[in-house]
Formats: structure tokens, sequence, C-alpha cells
């Protein structure tokens, strides 16, 4: 993955404008973004061993390098599009509160860096569950919607996880 960073040039007093660094990637028609730090490594989609009696969204586990790690489908976690895999689609991976876990994702877009000033406070969306959103960052015309996937992940999600890599 090549990482743009012509949009990051220093400002008139030669100094790059202090921000945070997001992993952004597509899933349907909109784009999202996750803190960098929590990202291990970009991986194509492959085939994953299904595990029996586990939701939906777990498509199940792969083997990466001896750990075993659970694969969710973001786009079936998030309701947005009937899951539809190519060779864009990719795995995202993970580390959230001390685990190893893969999220499927439609395409990788590039890194971004955020300021303060292009990061603004989540929506409130009535009876819609936006508690993993941190907020929507603005970047040229683009929208990005800011996720914290610790959030995302409820408690019963992680014991799940557990259990599964156990």
């Amino acid at each position: 993955m090549q990482i743009d960073r012509s949009k990051h040039a220093p400002n008139s007093t030669g100094a790059v404008a202090e921000g945070r660094e997001y992993l952004t990637f597509s899933l349907g028609n909109e784009e999202y973004a996750v803190d960098i730090l929590k990202v291990q490594e970009i991986r194509g989609y492959e085939a994953v061993t299904r595990i029996a009696n586990t939701p939906e969204f777990i498509k199940g586990v792969i083997n990466l390098r001896g750990v075993i790690v659970p694969i969710v489908d973001l786009r079936i976690k998030f309701g947005v599009a009937a899951p539809a895999y190519n060779q864009f689609t990719v795995v995202i991976v993970l580390n959230v509160l001390d685990r190893v876990l893969g999220v499927v994702v439609d395409s990788v877009s590039d890194v971004a860096i955020l300021t303060e000033d292009q990061i603004k406070p989540a929506p409130e969306l009535g009876s819609l569950d936006t508690r993993f959103v941190t907020g929507m960052g603005t970047l040229d015309n683009r929208m990005l919607i800011l996720v914290d996937i610790e959030k995302l992940l409820s408690a019963t999600d992680m014991q799940l996880f557990d259990r599964i890599t156990a």
C-alpha cells in the first residue's frame, strides 16, 4: 500500500500540522477510518475456517503465523451491504484490547493524517447506535467515519473471540 503524503506538506512556517494517522477503508459507498496504531497488518482476503454456532458477522478464523485470529466482516456487523468477496477485499489485522483480530472490508484506501480541526463530533442519529463512531473526519472533499474498534466490539463479542481462540 502506498501512502500519499503530498497533502500533508509543511505549512508556510515549515512545520507539518500535528495530527493523528488513520487507515481509511471502504464499506459499500462509505469511507471509514481506524487509528493506525491499532493496525498490525493488511492481508488479502483468504478462506477462513468457519466456527459453528457463531454470529453471522464472525466469518471464522485464520491461522496467522501460529496465532488463531477471529475474522469479523464489518459489512455484516454494520449492516452496510451484502458481503461480496473479490480481488479488492482485504482483511485488516488489528490489535484490540490485547487481542489480535481481523476485519473484512471492501478495500483499503490510504493513510490519512487528520488534525483536530478536521474532526467533528459524531452526529446523534436517534435510535441508531453510534457509540463506536468517535467523529467525522473531513479531508479534501471526503467525509470519513472515524471508528473506535474497541467500542464497536462489545464485551460479549470479545468473550466469544476468547472462546473461539482458546
